[in-house]
């Protein structure tokens, strides 16, 4: 194992790997916050978990570096029985490097109540390398008041966090900024809340051990095989109008979680695309093999009813549809 020594008294220890897990709703902005703090450390040795709810790793691909070693788990929860062995795996395997950090980023429909067992699990396998410096929970301060009422994930992500970070404190007023502040202490009365701008973070939090901010003792997740939304995803070839896409995204808002992907766009070239609540954004992204999108159901497999239909109205051009 690669691992920085320490010494303790006349003893040589091995440094521990500082681990975070960052979690916070579909949308909350958790992958733009990862990059931030991977810049920010960079030169230091880093790893990531990263998991994704659908078939296809979108942030995945935003995330990947040639300077960042990363393991990627999809189709699920890392927190659900039918992901937790190969978080464990993933841990143990992660483990080898002598990271100073591990950032674990999981899927926005994540329950981390079990997050501590799990590392239990893992040192069982790897020894005891992992300090957990808490767990990180973004709240999107534009959609968090309907989110929070649709699953109670979101709930249980703000319970067991150690750092509240209220996202996208630009796109709304000071009394909504106020109001979710409020929301998170009916939940969780004593972790840190800071706030963030365009992705923008005090990294204070870095000098710290979070875990001083733990509320909640761990419990068993809500995350299970039968709980797991219908997960969906589309492939394109060619060029697509941006209006067409964007009432195609329009028409299913209300029948979606999340929806994100990568489309070549007719007279914007490669662009990332993402549905969060309402709002459809798109921005420049490098070049992708094919055009592709993951839309994650509020309505179970009624969506594909749904989709279909809606597609043809608005864009018209031949796609699939996968699970």
């Amino acid at each position: 194992m690669l691992c920085k020594i320490t010494q303790k008294g006349n003893v040589l220890m091995p440094e521990k790997t500082r681990l975070y897990v960052l979690t916070g709703f579909l949308g909350s902005g958790k992958t733009t916050v990862l990059l931030k703090l991977l810049n920010a450390l960079s030169g230091k040795r880093v790893g990531v978990i990263q998991n994704e709810f659908g078939k296809l790793s979108i942030d995945g691909e935003i995330l990947r570096s040639d300077g960042i070693r990363m393991v990627e788990i999809n189709r699920g929860s890392i927190f659900c029985s039918c992901l937790k062995l190969s978080f464990v795996q993933a841990l143990s395997e992660m483990a080898q490097y002598g990271f100073e950090y591990l950032f674990v980023e999981s899927s926005g429909l994540g329950d981390p109540s079990n997050v501590e067992e799990i590392l239990s699990a893992a040192s069982a396998l790897c020894g005891d390398v992992y300090e957990l410096q808490g767990a990180i929970c973004l709240v999107d301060a534009v959609n968090f008041p309907d989110q929070l009422g649709d699953l109670e994930t979101v709930y249980r992500q703000l319970k067991h966090c150690h750092l509240a970070v209220v996202t996208k404190t630009d796109l709304v007023g000071p009394e909504r900024v106020r109001a979710v502040h409020e929301k998170i202490r009916g939940i969780n009365p004593v972790c840190r809340i800071e706030e963030s701008a365009q992705g923008s973070l005090d990294l204070s939090f870095l000098q710290e051990d979070l875990m001083q901010y733990r509320w909640a003792e761990g419990e068993d997740t809500t995350n299970s095989e039968e709980s797991k939304p219908k997960t969906l995803t589309l492939s394109f070839d060619g060029e697509v109008q941006e209006s067409g896409l964007r009432a195609f995204l329009t028409a299913l808002q209300d029948s979606l979680y999340r929806a994100k992907g990568f489309f070549r766009i007719a007279g914007r070239g490669w662009s990332q695309v993402d549905l969060v609540g309402r709002i459809v954004d798109i921005r420049p992204c490098p070049e992708k093999e094919a055009s592709h999108m993951v839309l994650i159901s509020k309505i179970g497999p009624e969506i594909i009813r749904k989709i279909l239909p809606a597609w043809e109205e608005t864009v018209g051009l031949p796609m699939k549809l996968k699970n």
